[in-house]
């Protein structure tokens, strides 16, 4: 019992076959499917084997369309017309949809307080949130802006415009600065006799106390896999940290947080808007307004 798939023509040799038809010619179907001529040619030739019938007459490097051609030129104009309606009904509810991709404590610590310059951005659509730590799920058709960590060289294909360094410095709250008030005097050694908070990261990263104060000496204190929950416990006065620029603006702001040192530290890499060469107008915009929106909340 034949199948489709044993009783049909490939379907790149037939839109190939499609657009030569209508085009009356290889070389303009050939354009139109950014392909070469010749591989239209072959598509073309290889249908004909298949079907054993002549769909062009050709003179020199000329063709013209067969009775027979122009049959099943016009069977597969229907059925990919077909297949796209179905296609288009089946997506239409998510067209509409402004999705935007980053890390779940970026969103929470900055983006969140901005989410409404968005949403007034996107008037005429819905706007989603999403969050994760692997950035290839940005990478996906439907998310039209996504910010990430690194450098732009990790993105080759896609645009990049820098948001703001991965730069970091010491932070408590009032409270517990009162306590310990030796760590006014932004001497590295003085975190060592406090209660410090830790980001999971390795002991010698240079994002770590042990990097900060410059020791090798293993340091007490709970660590956190979420920035947000050790920032948490930081504004609740049960510890000194160590707070990315931009994530504590917003606490920084607020006087839920003081910073400790006029110095900071910083990644090689960045925060960045990441989107499409082939953006449109509204992801530009919404990119625009984030990017002018750095230091405020």
């Amino acid at each position: 019992m034949k199948t489709l798939k044993t009783s049909l023509p490939l379907l790149n040799a037939m839109v190939a076959f499609e657009a030569a038809a209508r085009h009356g010619g290889l070389t303009p179907a050939a354009q139109e499917l950014n392909i070469a001529q010749s591989a239209v040619s072959r598509h073309v030739a290889n249908l004909e084997r298949q079907l054993s019938v002549e769909l062009f007459t050709r003179q020199g490097n000329r063709v013209a369309i067969t009775g027979a051609g122009m049959a099943l030129a016009e069977a597969i104009r229907e059925g990919l017309t077909t297949i796209r309606q179905a296609v288009e009904e089946l997506t239409e509810h998510d067209s509409d949809t402004f999705v935007v991709g980053c890390s779940h404590d970026l969103a929470q610590a900055w983006l969140m307080p901005r989410f409404g310059l968005i949403t007034s951005l996107v008037a005429e659509g819905r706007v989603l949130l999403q969050t994760s730590n692997d950035y290839r799920d940005f990478d996906q058709p439907e998310v039209a802006l996504s910010i990430r960590f690194g450098e732009p060289e990790q993105w080759p294909d896609l645009v990049t415009e820098k948001l703001f360094d991965g730069e970091w410095y010491p932070v408590c709250a009032p409270a517990f600065l009162a306590r310990h008030p030796a760590l006014a005097t932004e001497e590295p050694q003085t975190f060592l006799d406090v209660p410090l908070l830790h980001q999971a990261t390795p002991p010698r990263a240079i994002d770590s106390w042990q990097s900060w104060i410059g020791t090798d000496r293993k340091l007490e204190g709970p660590r956190f896999t979420s920035y947000m929950s050790m920032i948490h416990e930081t504004i609740a006065g049960r510890g000194a940290t160590l707070a990315l620029a931009g994530f504590a603006d917003e606490q920084l702001r607020r006087g839920q947080l003081i910073r400790l040192t006029k110095a900071s530290r910083r990644h090689a890499g960045s925060f960045h808007i990441v989107t499409r060469k082939n953006a449109g107008p509204l992801v530009r915009s919404v990119a625009h307004a984030l990017l002018g929106s750095v230091g405020t909340s």
